[in-house]
């Protein structure tokens, strides 16, 4: 398997993470603008996961259906904590966010690491919209923050 398929692979178990854990989510808070939000980031991953699965078809591999073990688990951890918490909006906001730096670093790191030009331009492609979740996550979170 090379690089480009490894990678692949890898950037969509992570998307699939991002995408179970918004629909989560988004089930779990009653707030309507971050239903809206968590479910808008769920489909973005979802189309993320998609393209990025189409690459690695043309390649002739098989597209990974789930995500991982660690996205599983951070999942369930909050599913936990929110359930004993007085703000389990804040703490699905805060776990998303790092949902999404976990992408974000994986992103940035196949690009700095890869020499494979295809590789390269897919991740390209999407990174200003991987960036722009994250930053957007970031943002809520630190507004959570700020109004406790």
């Amino acid at each position: 398997m090379s690089d480009y398929n490894t990678t692949l692979r890898e950037l969509i178990q992570i998307a699939n993470d991002g995408a179970e854990f918004y629909a989560d989510a988004a089930e779990q808070v009653s707030n309507p603008r971050l239903v809206e939000l968590f479910r808008r980031m769920g489909s973005h991953k979802r189309v993320l996961s998609a393209a990025l699965a189409a690459k690695l078809q043309a390649s002739g591999e098989q597209i990974p259906e789930s995500g991982t073990v660690a996205g599983t688990l951070r999942k369930v951890y909050t599913d936990l904590r929110a359930s004993l918490s007085s703000n389990d909006e804040a703490i699905y906001v805060s776990q998303l966010e790092e949902t999404e730096d976990r992408l974000l670093h994986h992103f940035e790191d196949a690009l700095a690491q890869s020499t494979d030009v295809s590789l390269r331009s897919t991740l390209q492609i999407h990174m200003p919209k991987v960036r722009a979740c994250h930053d957007e996550m970031r943002n809520w979170k630190q507004y959570l923050k700020d109004a406790a």
